[in-house]
């Protein structure tokens, strides 16, 4: 199915050390190489903070946090289209879970598309979720999409 992979949207996971400044490091390496965040997540522990990204341009985001030195993954995440109002949220999450499909974590995206939030679900099965969603006629972003954010 060529068409699940296009909603299969690429995060970066960066590893930066938990100390003041860090994050202001990464996002300004970032920026002066003109990479614009659509997304952003941050949780730490005492010792380090995983700082998960949505950018256009994965590869070249990757290369500027690879010639910086930061260590990172790539993940497959979804970007879907959630209603911006009560329950909105709440809908696409008892959809997933009537599946049996599990969300690892959730964040926003900071862009909003007429009258929707976008949030970004990291799931135990993109597939299943993709077809379950689709099938409720809930809007995956595609790679374009966020691209064009």
């Amino acid at each position: 199915m060529m068409k699940d992979k296009n909603h299969i949207i690429r995060q970066i996971s960066v590893f930066i050390d938990n100390r003041p400044a860090s994050l202001a490091e990464m996002t300004r390496s970032l920026a002066d190489r003109n990479i614009n965040l659509r997304a952003l997540s941050l949780a730490e522990t005492r010792d380090f903070g995983t700082t998960r990204i949505i950018v256009a341009d994965v590869d070249t985001c990757s290369g500027v946090l690879r010639d910086a030195g930061y260590h990172f993954i790539e993940t497959e995440v979804l970007a879907v289209e959630v209603a911006d109002r009560p329950g909105g949220m709440a809908d696409v999450l008892e959809c997933i879970a009537n599946e049996h499909i599990s969300v690892e974590y959730a964040y926003a995206m900071i862009e909003k598309r007429d009258g929707s939030a976008v949030i970004i679900l990291r799931v135990d099965n993109i597939g299943k979720a993709i077809m379950a969603l689709r099938k409720r006629n809930i809007r995956l972003l595609t790679r374009e999409d966020v691209a064009l954010l």
